[in-house]
Order: C-alpha cells, then sequence, then structure tokens
C-alpha cells in the first residue's frame, strides 16, 4: 500500500494545479511548429541526416512508451552523455490516446490530447523523424524508408501498433461521411464526431462494436457504451433507444472479477449483449452492419443501425510482424518478466507492440518501463537482468458521468487494486476514480509520465523493479 499513500498525499496538489496544467498545455498546443523549428532535439530537415549514425541506445517509437522509457534512461549515469540516446519516429505530434474517450464523451477537448513531439524528447536524446523500415538484429543494425541506417549498442523496440480501419468493409467511407452516424474514439480524425453524434441521437438502435483479438485498452469501447447512455439520461431520451454492446469477445471484460461487475451493469441498464459477434462490414447508406458469428462457425448476421460505434482491429505493424524480432503472432518476442527479446540480448520491447501478455494500456507502461530501464541498464554493466515485470494493467473504466470502475489486475487476471483498502472493492463504480481518470490522469502524463518521473501505482516514488510483487 505504500503506492497509494504517495498517491493519497499526492493527489490535492497535483489536482490543484491541474487548471495551471491544462493552461499551459493550450498555450503550448497553439504554439505547434514544424519539425524544423526544433533542431535542438532533431535534424532539421531529413535532407541534413547522415547516411550512416551509431548510438549506444537507440529507441524505436515516439509514443508513451517510447518517450517514457528515453527520459528515464537520460536520468541515468551510464547514458548521461549527449546524443547517447536516439528516437526514431516520423510523427511530428504526440497523442495522449487514453484521453480520446474524454473527447469522444464531451469532458475534454481534443487540442489538450496532443503536443508536438518535439518538445517532449528529452534534453540530449537525438531524435530522428524517420520512418522504420526493417531491423538487422544480427548486425545491429536498423534500416529506414529514407534510405538511412541506424546502428546501436542496444534497441528498444516501442512502435505501438497499428489500427486498422480498413480491416472493415466499408468502414473508412463511413467514417468520412459526417452523415452516416458511425464514429470511432481510436482516431484522432474521427473521434470529435463521436460527440457529435452522441449529443445528435435521440431515438433509434444504438450499436456499439469490439473486435475479436488485440486491442489498445480493451476497456475503451464499453466506455464509449457507458458514457453514451448516460448523456442520453441526461437528455431525456434513453427510453427511445435500443442499446447493443456487439463484441468479438465471450464476455464483458477479460478480467472474471469486473466481467461479472460488467455483465451486472449490462442487465440493469438494458443493453443487449452481442457476445462472440466480430464487426466484418458496414453499410453506411443502408444503415447496416454486418457481423461474423464466431460461435456459429462465421456465420454472418445483419443488424440495423441509427448510431454506430466502431472499434477497429488493431495489429502489429508490417515492419515489425515480418522482422526477425517477431514471434509467430508478429509482436517483438520478449521475456514476459524482463521485457529482454528471447534471442537477441542487447533488445527489448515494451507497450502495444510488445509480446507480454497483458492489457496493452498506458498504465501498464508505467509498470513495464522501470523494468525494462533496470533490466538493460544491467547488461550494459555486464550484469543478468533481475528486474521483473509482474504484468500490472489498469483500465479506467468509464461506467457514467461521475462515476468509473478502476480495474487494476496483473498477469492471470489476478486483481491488483491500489485503492481497495480505502475504499473498497475496485469493482463498484466511485467518483473519486472518475476523477482521476478526467483530470488527474491527463495532468500526471503530460506533467511527469513523458518526463519519466511517474510510475503507476507507486505514484512519482521508482519502485523496487526486483521486489517479488
Amino acid at each position: 500500500m505504500a503506492g497509494a499513500a504517495v498517491l493519497r498525499s499526492s493527489l490535492a496538489r497535483a489536482a490543484a494545479g491541474a487548471g495551471a496544467g491544462a493552461g499551459a498545455a493550450s498555450k503550448k498546443i497553439a504554439a505547434i511548429s514544424s519539425l524544423a523549428s526544433s533542431s535542438r532535439r532533431s535534424y532539421a530537415t531529413t535532407s541534413s541526416i547522415p547516411s550512416r549514425a551509431h548510438h549506444r541506445v537507440l529507441v524505436v517509437g515516439g509514443g508513451t512508451a517510447g518517450i517514457t522509457v528515453a527520459a528515464q534512461l537520460r536520468r541515468m549515469p551510464q547514458l548521461e552523455k549527449a546524443g547517447e540516446i536516439a528516437i526514431v519516429d516520423p510523427a511530428a505530434t504526440h497523442h495522449y490516446q487514453a484521453g480520446w474517450t474524454l473527447v469522444g464523451s464531451g469532458l475534454q477537448p481534443l487540442d489538450a490530447m496532443s503536443r508536438p513531439l518535439a518538445d517532449l524528447v528529452p534534453e540530449g536524446v537525438q531524435r530522428y523523424p524517420l520512418s522504420v523500415a526493417s531491423f538487422d538484429p544480427a548486425n545491429n543494425a536498423v534500416r529506414t524508408a529514407e534510405g538511412v541506417d541506424l546502428s546501436y549498442d542496444y534497441l528498444v523496440v516501442a512502435p505501438g501498433l497499428e489500427t486498422n480501419f480498413a480491416g472493415i468493409a466499408g468502414l473508412e467511407p463511413a467514417l468520412a461521411d459526417p452523415a452516416s452516424q458511425v464514429s470511432s474514439i481510436y482516431s484522432n480524425r474521427t473521434v470529435e464526431q463521436v460527440w457529435r453524434n452522441m449529443q445528435a441521437f435521440k431515438k433509434g438502435k444504438a450499436i456499439f462494436t469490439q473486435p475479436a483479438g488485440v486491442i489498445k485498452c480493451a476497456g475503451a469501447p464499453q466506455k464509449v457504451l457507458w458514457m453514451a447512455l448516460s448523456q442520453w439520461t441526461r437528455d431525456g431520451v434513453r427510453g427511445d433507444i435500443d442499446a447493443t454492446f456487439a463484441t468479438g469477445g465471450g464476455a464483458m471484460f477479460a478480467v472474471p472479477k469486473y466481467s461479472a461487475a460488467l455483465e451486472k451493469l449490462r442487465v440493469e441498464r438494458n443493453v443487449e449483449g452481442l457476445f462472440q459477434h466480430n464487426l466484418v462490414g458496414v453499410d453506411a447508406k443502408n444503415r447496416v452492419a454486418t457481423f461474423k458469428n464466431l460461435a456459429n462457425s462465421g456465420k454472418e448476421v445483419k443488424r440495423e443501425f441509427d448510431f454506430l460505434h466502431v472499434v477497429p482491429p488493431q495489429k502489429p505493424w508490417d515492419w515489425v510482424a515480418k522482422s526477425p524480432l517477431a514471434d509467430a503472432a508478429g509482436w517483438v518476442d520478449v521475456d514476459k518478466a524482463t521485457t529482454q527479446h528471447t534471442k537477441y540480448k542487447n533488445v527489448f520491447s515494451l507497450g502495444d507492440a510488445s509480446s507480454l501478455p497483458n492489457s496493452k494500456t498506458a498504465a501498464a507502461i508505467a509498470s513495464q518501463a522501470p523494468v525494462l530501464v533496470d533490466n538493460l541498464l544491467a547488461v550494459i554493466d555486464g550484469r543478468a537482468p533481475k528486474a521483473a515485470y509482474d504484468g500490472y494493467a489498469s483500465c479506467p473504466l468509464l461506467t457514467g458521468h461521475g462515476e468509473l470502475m478502476l480495474c487494476e489486475f496483473k498477469y492471470g487476471g489476478v486483481p491488483k487494486e491500489t485503492f481497495a483498502g480505502i475504499f473498497g472493492s475496485q469493482d463498484q463504480p466511485n467518483r473519486i476514480f472518475y476523477h482521476l481518470k478526467k483530470d488527474f490522469f491527463p495532468y500526471v502524463y503530460w506533467n511527469s509520465f513523458v518526463k519519466g518521473t511517474w510510475f503507476g501505482p507507486q505514484g512519482w516514488s521508482r519502485p523496487d523493479t526486483t521486489a517479488s510483487s
């Protein structure tokens, strides 16, 4: 419970500063500049980048996982020299994707959920605005699509995963049509339409989908469902709306304890459960969604809709899946405790691209990052990796306005609840948890998480990664 104590003592202070932090964020976002304006942290133009370069540690990916690890490594004496660490990522903008559920529910503006990537790269870390094309771990090298060869002593692979909108027939044109009543929180380009559709919808059939297989934040599809129902109740139209949750999975959630609580909510709130039904097609013109019934040999099931929220299927990037680093499923093949590659001992991975068998969430990264850093430093020092990750992940699952179920668990679907001793079992929605998600976590993300000073349940106290859990 040391983590809970740290968080309790810091909540009030951080919450008080959240308003000021949000204002500062708005000013930064208003001042978004091009890659060329940040030559201190990245090359001014791709033409000025040398065709070959070497770094002690190369981080592939500038998302939550890559930035967090780079920031933590930069604080270590073994890597204190400028230029020893480099990040390669072509993106101009870094997104706080966990905040998109807030945007889609009308709780936060979209511009508060992104910042220029160049502003987040730690001082002294070189950034290459390039796209990785292939890995050559036998020669400690990475090849970019722009023809630049980057070599390394140690490699951290953290490029996230691909959100495959094209994986559902008809989805892309449906999302491009603002009159279709089809939306998705899984892209910064489509998330604002979720809130517009939610506000405009007054009567009819509403379907919320979740695909079969691995996705980022497995609770996010439900967050939209519950927040939409709450909004429609506020608007006085809930009685005129038939709601369906259609999931490729066999239950409401993968962790039994929380699944049971969410199933109870589904029944109480009169939501149809369409289990093992995987969305494969959207006919926006005729307002028809096509599913495959996975429990019945993939038989097609067509359902009419008036409102449709879609979570697209997700998969490893092809250039990761086809590389020597990948396992049979396409994820970077690492030991589930140490985050070290099973074959190449100077390669590590965390976050969505890794084979770590747990939920792909920012909260998981907060616990994975210090383990990876400690084990990478051990390898640098010639020691055996001893830090261990227990699979901790968290899903702050919005269940309506003013309430949230804080699902926390580790490998095996075993609950690992930070606040159970204070607020009771966390399968019960709580207003304090709601404000953690809505106000506290966005503040912490921009002010601590991406700066390498936030460690999830441990708060701002770096954990002992070798302690048994």
